[in-house]
């Protein structure tokens, strides 16, 4: 597909540098859920461009003949990154170590490094809302994209959920607002620019599998706002030390919210004697919600409700809006989600928490005693942060994947003195639990891992886990 009479051949900027797309030779890497319609896009302003997968042709089935179809070239298998020194125009699929070889490589010699997000962000007229952390990404991404909503704005959900925006985000009209869920893998990848109101929710350790160190990941995450002008704000969680000291560093204005004190400036959000949310606005404050009218449990969740309310107060949104989502918004499926009750024991599907941080929020909410189903694909990072409340709240312990191990021993270095089981699989963990779990116990899937181990993602390990205890 090539540019034609009437076809926008657009350039773009890449870390300081104008790029041509029409007539230019791209490589992308990653044949996913972003990046097939990155490629669309790319071959629609008149790029030749090549898909690079370490699958092969016949693992990839449509999607390659899909690819075909469409007159992209295809590299596959474990060589599949060779052809990228033929390219100067190279798009990452965001998950990718930036540090392998064959892309160092490429950068070293002036190929431009890009990604679909950072395209989208260049691209986007519309007023944009980031939001990262290593935990509560989700959930508060979703709450700002419905009271954008409930506002009557036209509103659109991506980035690390929802749908992909490259091949609608030329046509988005300057009054809609654009909410963005940002990894730290996609904000490598943004080429120097950030969304006009950002948020950062919490830092932990997190993909370690993939960043080459914790400064690297922590300096992703901070790409949120680094590059943002003086109009724009950031907003931060004033508990959370490392997050608070971003402010040193941040060139728009800065925006805390707290779930424990009151910041003590003009314009934040916070929980007041631990009954009342306030959002303070240049001095005034604003009435907004008692923290028992707040539909999802536990501490953490009412961070990610100070967060929505001010970034979404700043965005425009009246306090009527807000309330209105605030107080009746029960959570997104895979976080913390009531399935089912059985037995009198309660069972929780929170397949979403794939960082002991999210494991620990999951603990903190339930009381005890709990039955966890734990572990995964193994990220590099440690298991101590949730071992206190392993050792303090779980009457079982029942463990899958290649971390099992790594679990089991944070926990017992704990003080950890119960129950533990091996599942060779989710459904053997799931009758473990039924069997370890007595009337009046909450039952929680909730990982502290990736899923990569045995399913696609954590969605298909949700699903999966809720039809076992469905099927019960």
């Amino acid at each position: 597909m090539k540019a034609g009479p009437g076809v926008a051949r657009p350039r773009f900027t890449w870390e300081g540098s104008s790029v041509e797309v029409a007539g230019k030779r791209a490589a992308v890497v990653g044949i996913g859920v972003s990046n097939m319609p990155l490629i669309r896009y790319l071959l629609s302003k008149g790029a030749t461009v090549a898909a690079c997968d370490r699958k092969s042709e016949a693992d990839l089935g449509e999607r390659a003949a899909e690819l075909k179809r469409l007159g992209v070239s295809l590299s596959t298998g474990p060589d599949y990154l060779a052809i990228l020194s033929e390219y100067d125009l190279i798009f990452l699929t965001p998950g990718i170590p930036k540090h392998l070889p064959q892309i160092a490589a490429a950068r070293d010699r002036g190929a431009v490094i890009a990604g679909e997000i950072g395209l989208v962000l260049e691209l986007c007229k519309a007023q944009v809302v980031g939001i990262t952390g290593s935990a509560g990404k989700t959930t508060t991404t979703t709450l700002i994209g419905e009271i954008m909503k409930a506002v009557g704005r036209e509103t659109y959900v991506g980035g690390n959920i929802g749908t992909p925006l490259i091949e609608k985000v030329e046509s988005i009209s300057p009054e809609a607002a654009v909410v963005l869920e940002l990894s730290s893998f996609q904000l490598q990848l943004t080429g120097g620019r950030s969304p006009n109101i950002s948020i950062v929710t919490n830092i932990s350790p997190n993909h370690l599998d993939v960043h080459a160190s914790m400064d690297e990941y922590v300096e992703a995450k901070q790409n949120i706002f680094r590059h943002q002008g003086p109009g724009d704000t950031v907003i931060l969680n004033y508990d959370d030390e490392l997050v608070r000291s971003f402010a040193a560093l941040a060139p728009g204005r800065v925006v805390y919210f707290s779930r424990v004190t009151d910041p003590g400036f003009d314009t934040c959000a916070y929980v007041r004697g631990a009954e009342d949310l306030v959002w303070r606005y240049r001095g005034q404050e604003f009435p907004t919600l008692k923290v028992s009218e707040i539909q999802l449990p536990g501490l953490h969740n009412q961070e990610n409700v100070l967060a929505a309310m001010a970034a979404t107060y700043l965005a425009g949104a009246g306090m009527h809006a807000i309330r209105s989502v605030l107080t009746t918004f029960t959570g997104v499926e895979h976080r913390l989600e009531p399935f089912r009750e059985l037995d009198g024991a309660r069972w929780y599907n929170d397949s979403k928490a794939t960082s002991p941080a999210e494991t620990v929020s999951a603990l903190r909410t339930l009381a005890a005693p709990i039955v966890l189903i734990a572990g995964g694909s193994d990220k590099g990072i440690p298991f101590d942060p949730m071992a206190p409340l392993v050792a303090e709240k779980v009457k079982a312990l029942i463990l899958t994947g290649p971390t099992g191990p790594k679990i089991e021993e944070a926990c017992v270095r704990a003080g950890y003195d119960r129950v533990i089981h091996r599942a060779s699989d989710m459904g053997e963990a799931v009758q473990l639990a039924r069997r370890e779990a007595a009337a009046g116990d909450n039952v929680v899937l909730s990982p502290a891992c990736a899923s990569f181990d045995a399913y696609r993602n954590f969605e298909e390990r949700g699903l999966h886990f809720k039809s076992l205890v469905g099927a019960l």
